[in-house]
């Protein structure tokens, strides 16, 4: 922003005219914190946005809920993005189905068994088809309320609470019955948002999330596009005032 601290510049013209010069608020390039309403974590490898739910569910239960929110259970296209699942902290309240040292939930992952002879041998698949280019867990650890009627398990993902062995990425991969109650993690594809923190959908116009509320965007795949910025003068006669973060050209005079 510009010198807005002058109220006008006086220079002498020809002809000995005064000329004035009004100081108005000068456009800066601008970063955008977007991509993901809040609660939700935004990694840049794919363009996706995460999230753990924390009402335990089972695996069908939620599949559903992930929907409701244009998601899906969260399936890996590589280890950095694992590697990044595995270093954030999902603010984990402690629940009755949950160990306090370490974190399980739901991904979009089912082992299909096709031999129960003396161990249990089967693969992975992704649950939902739509995931392309995603990699398979490697042989489970097979969980304790499996049925002997189930041919298909659920998976989940541990993550560890220590900060320690988080960093280090340690995890594991269990084959559940999927109708045990789980935290679970959802998947969704990047998104505008708007400074009021709503999501916009795909075409429309929105002032960004972040710190310019005079900034109008076209939303184009998750990414605020075209900006104009409009120029706000002070406002006349005050001379401290404040500006409104969420509101273009509002302002609150602090003149006694």
């Amino acid at each position: 922003h510009g010198k807005e601290n002058v109220d006008s510049r006086h220079n002498r013209g020809r002809g000995g005219e005064t000329t004035r010069f009004h100081t108005v608020n000068v456009a800066q390039p601008v970063r955008f914190s977007r991509k993901c309403p809040t609660g939700w974590h935004h990694y840049e490898g794919t363009a996706s946005c995460y999230r753990v739910y924390l009402n335990g569910e089972n695996y069908w239960d939620a599949v559903q809920t992930c929907q409701r929110v244009n998601g899906s259970l969260a399936t890996f296209t590589a280890d950095q993005e694992l590697r990044f699942i595995l270093a954030q902290e999902w603010d984990l309240e402690e629940k009755p189905f949950v160990r306090k040292d370490q974190r399980r939930f739901w991904v979009g992952y089912q082992y299909v068994i096709t031999n129960r002879n003396h161990s249990l041998e089967g693969h992975w698949e992704v649950a939902y088809k739509g995931s392309s280019e995603v990699f398979l867990p490697p042989d489970p650890i097979f969980g304790t309320a499996m049925s002997e009627n189930e041919n298909v398990l659920c998976a989940q993902l541990q993550c560890f609470h220590f900060p320690t062995l988080r960093h280090h990425g340690l995890h594991s991969w269990y084959a559940e019955n999927c109708y045990e109650k789980s935290s679970f993690l959802c998947k969704r594809s990047q998104t505008c948002v708007d400074i009021k923190d709503n999501i916009v959908d795909e075409g429309y116009y929105f002032t960004p999330k972040g710190n310019d509320p005079c900034l109008s965007c076209t939303c184009h795949n998750g990414e605020p596009e075209m900006c104009v910025a409009a120029l706000c003068e002070r406002p006349q006669g005050c001379q401290q005032y404040r500006k409104d973060p969420k509101e273009c050209c509002k302002f609150t005079c602090l003149d006694p």
